[in-house]
């Protein structure tokens, strides 16, 4: 189960791919198409933890986090 998710600005990105190496679940890939720009951009795939690493280490500001809080109980 995810515990967290991104929102990813496709079109600001220039597929540096930094992102890939800094996610500790390796849960982004590089697209198979490109952007406006003519980059390939990340797509977010199941098992999120909401790390902020990919947002940490994007010279772009491609990436929006958000963490899932737990109901509680």
């Amino acid at each position: 189960m995810s515990r967290g998710t991104l929102v990813i600005d496709a079109d600001a990105c220039k597929g540096c791919e930094l992102c890939l190496a800094a996610c500790p679940p390796n849960v982004l890939t590089m697209s198979a198409t490109v952007n406006e720009q003519g980059y390939r951009y990340p797509e977010l795939h199941d098992g999120c933890t909401g790390c902020t690493a990919c947002q940490i280490v994007c010279p772009d500001f491609v990436f929006a986090v958000y963490r899932f809080t737990p109901p509680p109980g």
